[in-house]
């Protein structure tokens, strides 16, 4: 579904990206793992087209998207939906109008009956049926991470991309929205779902493709099998920090 070939990104004399071949197969769910500062956030950039690559080719669901001008990114990004790290949600509109911004701007062939019905459809696929009226301020952050998730489904996209979407949550909810991740991917087949994000024990549980960020390079792609199987020393640093004690390395 998505290819980075050979692609480098520098801001400054700082290089993030460095000449990085990436493959994130189709309908399955892919963590990016890595530190603060090795180029996951500015891959997720580059595959929204937020962000140009300095040398290098960017191929996205069969499209070279490396020179799509603002037009063609317009409509190239209704491919995607995005769950941000603090859900973003706008706390002057409902849980109803906030899911439903996306179809209200993109969508022009439903009429607004089948928009909200929708809209109730998404709602009731992430575990909150009946809370259109409600505000994001009246909501847990488990319940607006949801509502976030709602609205990143209702367009039906072909990618979700997920910004460290367990950050700061307790346990509970963490969990709960690792298995939500892995619902939806099963309940939606063709879609291809990309989790940045720091948290290995995520990961390992919830993965089908794992990708490990060193120095803007690749230090391992695989299964989780692969990754506890490794026997690279980067690898099992990290493995060692995020798991087992205080991390060293990095």
């Amino acid at each position: 579904m998505i290819q980075f070939n050979n692609v480098t990104k520098s801001f400054g004399t700082h290089k993030v990206l460095d000449d990085l071949n990436l493959t994130i197969p189709a309908g399955k769910i892919t963590f990016i793992l890595g530190k603060s500062g090795e180029g996951k956030s500015v891959s997720i950039k580059h595959i929204m087209g937020l962000m140009k690559p300095n040398e290098g080719r960017i191929i996205v669901d069969g499209e070279d998207i490396t020179d799509f001008d603002v037009e063609a990114l317009r409509h190239y990004r209704k491919k995607f939906g995005m769950l941000f790290q603090m859900a973003a949600l706008f706390d002057s509109l409902t849980v109803g109008e906030n899911v439903l911004f996306p179809l209200r701007e993109h969508v022009k062939s439903m009429t607004s009956a089948q928009m909200l019905k929708r809209v109730e459809e998404v709602l009731i696929q992430v575990g909150l049926p009946n809370i259109q009226h409600k505000y994001p301020p009246e909501l847990s952050t488990g319940e607006k991470k949801r509502v976030g998730l709602a609205r990143a489904l209702v367009h039906r996209p072909k990618i979700i991309l997920y910004d460290e979407p367990t950050t700061g949550m307790d346990p509970l909810v963490s969990e709960m929205i690792d298995e939500l991740i892995v619902q939806l991917n099963q309940e939606e087949k063709a879609l291809t779902s990309v989790v940045i994000s720091h948290d290995l024990k995520a990961a390992m549980a919830t993965a089908e493709n794992l990708v490990f960020l060193y120095k803007g390079r690749i230090a391992l792609a695989g299964s989780p099998d692969d990754f506890r199987a490794s026997k690279d020393p980067i690898v099992r640093q990290f493995f060692a920090g995020k798991v087992e004690g205080p991390m060293e390395f990095l």
